[in-house]
């Protein structure tokens, strides 16, 4: 298939870019390499499959309507995966107006390209953070999400709404994919895992907030990706059990879908932190601290709408998952 890929040159585009390729998919990818955090790293996994010879490659913003309908234009694609985005639940105390034009116009830009265009299927990132103020453990796509902690949360929220309407007005199919905590090999250095690793090899204090006591539902790059190749090949379908007087959240009488991606085994912090310091060679002062503002002390996906409709679910232990990040940072950043 044609496939555009939106952020190909980030953490879970960049992987999911090189998994299509390699399954013998043509991809565009499209990313406006922006310096949220260092663009090198960026290059350096664009630099895996640059020069394959069904990728090309657009450098170009999704706020730009006029380059997002060029490239639609040129390439044609037949279904496309948006996870370019503005990433981040504490940039976006700071930095909504960032949030606004990434996650809200770009996302409607992708949208309306992808009507215009009679793509088949729109798989799009959501995230975790939707759950935002809930409490029921484990998160399930049949819950309500309507009480955001976060602007970054309310725009993938958004993002969810808007993908309903246009299933529901243009029959326009849309997967939307809550990923919990990814981590793993080419991560992404303002998320936990890079932050704890590049301070315990420093010999840096970390602070750790919540005073330990979060636990994060971590899910393993592999298993990401292969959650969003799975999903991508079932193309969202009208729920034929749908009921308008008692909804479902996670589905519709449009061919709309919401999953979850998680490894539905939530690991306390601190755990995660020992398991770094054991693979890295190291151990660190941890500073506890209170909770910060925009942040939920637990996360934990029910991934069963996943496993029933697509067949999938993540299996990658933490420890395994730790280890092999652990490795790859030492290698990648010289560290013996």
């Amino acid at each position: 298939m044609r496939i555009l890929v939106t952020g190909s040159a980030g953490f879970v585009g960049a992987a999911l870019t090189e998994r299509l390729l390699a399954r013998g998919d043509e991809v565009l990818g499209f990313d406006n390499h922006n310096d949220y955090y260092d663009p090198a790293l960026k290059e350096a996994r664009l630099a895996r499959f640059a020069q394959h010879p069904a990728y090309t490659h657009r450098r170009a913003d999704l706020a730009d309507g006029t380059a997002v309908d060029a490239a639609f234009a040129d390439f044609r694609p037949e279904r496309v995966v948006n996870l370019a985005a503005q990433a981040g639940v504490r940039y976006s105390l700071t930095n909504p107006h960032a949030y606004v034009q990434s996650n809200l116009v770009g996302f409607v830009n992708i949208l309306e390209a992808c009507r215009q265009n009679a793509v088949g299927h729109l798989v799009y990132a959501s995230s975790s953070s939707v759950y935002g103020a809930n409490r029921k453990l484990p998160f399930a796509v049949e819950d309500s999400v309507d009480h955001p902690v976060s602007l970054y949360a309310a725009t993938k929220k958004s993002n969810e709404l808007m993908a309903h309407t246009y299933s529901h007005l243009f029959g326009l199919p849309t997967t939307g994919l809550r990923f919990f905590t990814v981590y793993g090999p080419w991560g992404r250095p303002d998320m936990s895992p890079f932050v704890f690793a590049r301070r315990i090899l420093a010999g840096e204090p970390i602070d750790v907030f919540n005073h330990g006591q979060h636990s994060r539902d971590f899910t393993y790059i592999d298993d990401i990706v292969q959650g969003v190749i799975h999903a991508l090949d079932h193309p969202a379908e009208p729920d034929p059990h749908y009921d308008p007087v008692a909804p479902n959240p996670g589905t519709s009488s449009a061919p709309y879908r919401v999953y979850n991606i998680g490894n539905d085994q939530p690991v306390e912090l601190l755990h995660f932190i020992d398991l770094l310091e054991k693979h890295l060679g190291r151990q660190v002062e941890k500073r506890l601290l209170p909770m910060q503002p925009g942040d939920v002390p637990d996360t934990w996906a029910d991934v069963s709408a996943l496993r029933r409709d697509v067949g999938y679910a993540p299996s990658t232990p933490i420890e395994t998952g730790v280890e092999r990040f652990a490795q790859w940072y030492k290698a990648f950043y010289g560290v013996p």
